[in-house]
């Protein structure tokens, strides 16, 4: 029997953003309905579906709140509310870590707090609430005026209602890169690696019209190590679900004991489909299995 099958796309983007075509081409070969509609599109009758999978609702961040209340009311929504809701704030590093994942250390700082910033190496400042690096500044505790613009980087932050993370820059991602691991049901199915996005004593812009920065992406096949480390934080993320997960991204850093999480995406626009020739497939045949 068809299912009716909705990609949650944004107003801002209401078609995408190219990633998922692998995925609704795959879906409609199996027989579904498939249609892009954005999150943030009035009068939709979510309920009309049989399954929403979330994907480039890029704009949440920025409508926090309202995605939140959207979120909670969509059924038959994949990843589900319970899954979706606390993954949207990065503060989740700081619980993460506590239950001794190998996390990069993370300092998390709320509007009102001033952050306590490293005295030597260098350090980057982001939003709790962000996507595509927005908002992203790199400092070197050893340059002059460092630390006060750091300072101002993080009240402009904080002005727009933004908790603040500072962690250390990982330099080792200058010349390794960032590993972002794909699993589709809890199995592994991709990765693909995330040149260095920051220059140094660069600060991206809080606000404005870019969605997300554009990245240097290419395939990547994971070490055993990282293989390893995502499948442990995985884990973790899913103990007591009924059900592994529909997708799940997990992006590591390579810290100098081995590699350390920097981002668990479980409510991510970015699964780099177009990267991995099967990868719309393997993500098709999980949605249909949810919808029977």
């Amino acid at each position: 029997m068809s299912s009716r099958i909705v990609l949650a796309t944004c107003l801002d983007m209401p078609t995408g953003d190219g990633d998922d075509l692998p995925l609704a081409e795959a879906l409609t070969g199996l027989g579904h309905q498939v249609s892009m509609v954005p999150w943030d599109q009035p009068g939709v009758d979510w309920a009309a579906f049989d399954a929403t999978v979330i994907r480039a609702t890029w704009n949440y961040t920025a409508r926090h709140d309202e995605f939140c209340a959207w979120v909670a009311s969509v059924p038959r929504l994949y990843n589900p509310a319970p899954v979706v809701l606390p993954n949207t704030d990065k503060g989740y590093l700081a619980a993460l870590a506590a239950a001794g994942l190998p996390v990069v250390e993370t300092a998390v700082v709320p509007p009102g707090a001033e952050p306590e910033l490293p005295a030597t190496g260098e350090f980057v400042l982001k939003p709790s609430l962000g996507a595509g690096s927005r908002g992203v500044g790199r400092f070197d505790a050893a340059r002059p005026g460092a630390h006060q613009q750091a300072r101002e980087h993080a009240r402009r932050l904080h002005a727009a209602g933004r908790t603040v993370l500072v962690q250390p820059y990982v330099d080792a991602v200058d010349t390794a890169g960032e590993t972002a691991l794909i699993f589709f049901d809890g199995v592994f199915s991709h990765a693909i690696r995330k040149g260095p996005m920051l220059e140094p004593h660069a600060r991206h812009q809080v606000s404005g019209d870019a969605l997300y920065l554009e990245e240097n992406i290419t395939a990547r096949e994971p070490s055993a190590d990282e293989l390893a480390v995502a499948e442990r934080v995985l884990g973790h993320a899913t103990a007591g679900l009924a059900e592994p997960l529909l997708y799940a991204r997990i992006d590591l850093l390579p810290g100098p004991d081995g590699p350390v999480l920097v981002e668990l995406e479980l409510v991510e626009p970015s699964l780099f489909l177009t990267f991995a020739p099967g990868a719309g497939d393997r993500l098709a045949a999980a949605v249909s299995a949810r919808v029977g």
